[in-house]
């Protein structure tokens, strides 16, 4: 079986079309039409460009593409750029990563309404904490001694109640 480079020029010389042409059509640069057609994949940063230019090269040439694209698939397997993913970073992964990664894996509706009510409980419960300690406490400590004194019995500041001023009962 033809390998993909071997099948895209192949079409592309059918068709009667230049490189040049090719370009002009696709907008994809001559010189990454020519590492298609030879199969040097080395030249292309990342396989989704290698699959994007083959996918709408072989739209412009009407071959089958889904079946084109598998085939690529286990070819750029078995190139040694491209047959893992890329790390996105050097980074080792630690704890941290961990907990963020099972953090993404909750659910947000029923999650959310979890932490809800276990916010409203927390508040709840620390308003009854803090109105219980204020109730205990004494509300006059720290208040300096009191200046009350308690009026003497007969003093002149009342007046006596005789039975001459007193109301009359009807």
């Amino acid at each position: 079986m033809p390998t993909v480079a071997e099948q895209l020029r192949a079409a592309r010389e059918s068709k009667n079309l230049t490189i040049q042409q090719v370009a002009e059509i696709t907008k994809i640069r001559t010189d990454h039409i020519r590492a298609l057609e030879e199969g040097n994949f080395d030249m292309f940063v990342a396989p989704v460009y290698i699959r994007g230019f083959t996918r709408t090269y072989a739209t412009l040439l009407k071959l089958d593409v889904p079946q084109l694209i598998k085939a690529l698939e286990l070819e750029l397997g078995q190139t040694e750029k491209f047959a893992e993913p890329p790390r996105l970073s050097d980074n080792k992964k630690g704890a941290l990563d961990f907990v963020m990664l099972q953090f993404s894996k909750v659910n947000l509706r029923r999650g959310g309404v979890v932490l809800g009510v276990l916010g409203v409980a927390a508040i709840v419960y620390f308003a009854v904490a803090v109105t219980r300690k204020k109730s205990s406490a004494d509300p006059s400590k720290g208040l300096p001694p009191a200046r009350y004194q308690a009026p003497t019995r007969n003093s002149d500041n009342t007046l006596p109640i005789t039975p001459q001023t007193a109301p009359r009962r009807q």
